[in-house]
């Protein structure tokens, strides 16, 4: 049985844009920012009671998220 989600990641094409339109959405900016250099990605973390939302955009066009958002 499921009891809580710890975090949703979810791939966006622009991480700018994005962290613009949740920031309105949840009334409060990202708790974290970081980039990963290795998975080629930028990320934004917003947290929503117990569970967290990443925002995941791509840094590389040859990273995992970029392959998933041109699908």
């Amino acid at each position: 049985m499921l009891d809580k989600i710890e975090h949703l990641g979810i791939a966006v094409k622009s991480l700018e844009t994005s962290d613009s339109l949740f920031a309105k959405l949840i009334g409060r900016e990202a708790y974290k920012m970081e980039e990963v250099e290795r998975e080629g990605v930028k990320t934004s973390f917003y947290q929503i009671g117990e569970s967290k939302i990443e925002l995941l955009e791509s840094t590389r066009e040859d990273s995992p998220i970029s392959k998933f958002i041109e699908k």
